[in-house]
């Protein structure tokens, strides 16, 4: 079967009219009102119940990283990147208990509002050109997992596919607003769950032997393994990966702007604290569906080699192959559903100047999207990246939270301190390899650990910094 040939007419109308309503909900939030002054477009008024909140954080992480990505890193290797998912219950409690009682209190729409009047403008500033990385990284790689699959389903080009889905998600950010967003992504979670399901249905009861059968080519390749549980650090270990994910998600619950407007979009306390518990312990069940799914697509294509085109023999199409079964073995329609699901706008709503950010955000993500084109194991890369930029944020919003006394002049020795650590650790084995470097100063720890190792002395730099140089009061 060719790429473009399982397309039909009902996968064609139903993936347009799943767009156009989407397009859709953020046109009705706009020429209602709803999001057409700040208030509307960054916060939703505070006025949206927990559940609908929740299932939005949900949908925040059930991205096409998860749905794509996940199963092509389980197909690859196991389930050790799953170590990620059981972080999330120790960095919900610790954001239940600080986080969003700190936000709500003062009715901080920005994280970044905060840190100018813990330590000054330079503060908002770098933090606020971090997170603008780092989410562009991360559009990039949503942008590129979106258009896999229509590139199988249509046999299009997907330099010209991410280009048209990446006008799409910008279109949809300026018009709706942080209510549209909401909203959509509630709907979007529990369509993609229920495609995910239909999928693993499909691949566990297509096996030859029956069902008995995936699990035994799984368990003969030990699919199903966590990782190393060793003290090694220069390896992703059950607990490197679960380290990892501890401060990624005390950075998302913390200072991510997806996170924070959604906390201020609940309409109480409660319905806030309902929807981090709701969204995140969602995740664990749902990400292990993933992982599963990755699992049992290997044992699939074990069995069923003739249905699986030589090209994605090679590790480095690992992506690529759940998109391929999900336009190659789906019902017509049920394809079309799903993957409109999947192309559904993910955008990130930035505030003031609300459109100018927005359309810079989309338009570098676009640009990253095409990049990525040429990497290989888009969750491996995706994690790193976000790791060097999210470590230089969380250090310095844990510095200020941790200590009032930290001064600005403290803060900005600790950030710079970190941000030399961060460097050299992402940097050096490229340096080495370049020739650059001598082989002494290449990094030996593992890149998911550079956001501990660049928080965490960000941390103690800034307290030490601030026991030695003289006490001057923060701009606060």
């Amino acid at each position: 079967m060719e790429a473009g040939s399982h397309f039909t007419w009902l996968d064609f109308i139903v993936l347009t009219i799943y767009f156009f309503l989407s397009m859709g909900v953020g046109g009705y939030f706009y020429f209602t009102g709803k999001s057409r002054d700040t208030e509307g477009y960054t916060a939703a008024g505070r006025s949206l119940p927990g559940i609908v909140v929740g299932l939005s954080i949900l949908a925040t992480y059930l991205s096409s990283i998860s749905f794509l990505a996940l199963p092509g890193n389980a197909y690859k290797g196991n389930w050790n990147s799953f170590v990620f998912s059981l972080s999330l219950p120790l960095a919900a409690w610790i954001a239940v208990k600080y986080f969003v009682p700190f936000y709500r209190s003062r009715g901080e729409v920005s994280a970044y509002h905060h840190l100018e009047a813990r330590f000054g403008p330079w503060a908002r500033l770098y933090t606020g050109i971090m997170y603008l990385l780092m989410q562009s990284v991360r559009m990039g790689s949503v942008t590129f997992l979106m258009a896999l699959p229509l590139k199988e389903l249509l046999g299009w080009d997907v330099a010209t596919i991410i280009i048209i889905t990446g006008v799409s998600v910008t279109l949809y950010s300026l018009v709706g607003g942080i209510v549209a967003v909401i909203w959509a992504d509630a709907i979007q979670s529990v369509v993609l769950m229920g495609g995910a399901l239909v999928c693993l249905a499909l691949m566990l009861f297509r096996m030859p032997e029956g069902v008995d059968q995936m699990f035994a080519v799984a368990a003969e390749k030990d699919k199903f393994s966590l990782g190393s549980f060793g003290p090694s650090l220069m390896e992703k270990t059950f607990w490197v990966v679960l380290l990892y994910g501890v401060f990624i998600n005390l950075n998302n619950f913390g200072i991510d702007q997806n996170f924070v407007q959604r906390y201020a979009a609940s309409k109480s306390d409660k319905e806030a604290t309902k929807s981090l518990w709701l969204g995140s312990l969602l995740y664990i069940p749902v990400s292990s569906v993933f992982f599963f799914i990755g699992t049992a697509l290997f044992a699939f294509y074990q069995a069923n080699a003739d249905q699986l085109p030589e090209r994605y023999a090679d590790p480095a199409m690992s992506d690529r192959v759940f998109p391929w079964f999900i336009v190659s073995q789906l019902p017509p329609g049920v394809t079309g559903l799903l993957i409109a699901a999947i192309e559904c706008p993910d955008p990130v709503i930035f505030l003031e100047p609300l459109y100018v950010s927005t359309l810079i955000f989309g338009t570098v993500g676009t640009g990253i999207a095409l990049v990525l084109i040429r990497a290989e194991g888009i969750l491996d890369t995706w994690w790193i990246l976000q790791g060097i930029f999210a470590g230089g944020m969380l250090g310095l919003f844990l510095l200020g939270m941790v200590s009032r006394r930290a001064t600005n002049p403290a803060a900005i020795i600790g950030v710079l301190v970190g941000l030399f650590v961060i460097a050299w650790m992402s940097t050096s084995p490229l340096l080495v390899d370049k020739g650059i470097l001598p082989e002494s100063l290449e990094n030996p720890l593992d890149g998911n650990l550079t956001i501990l190792f660049g928080t965490t002395t960000i941390i103690l730099v800034g307290l030490m910094a601030t026991q030695l140089l003289p006490n001057r009061p923060n701009s606060q």
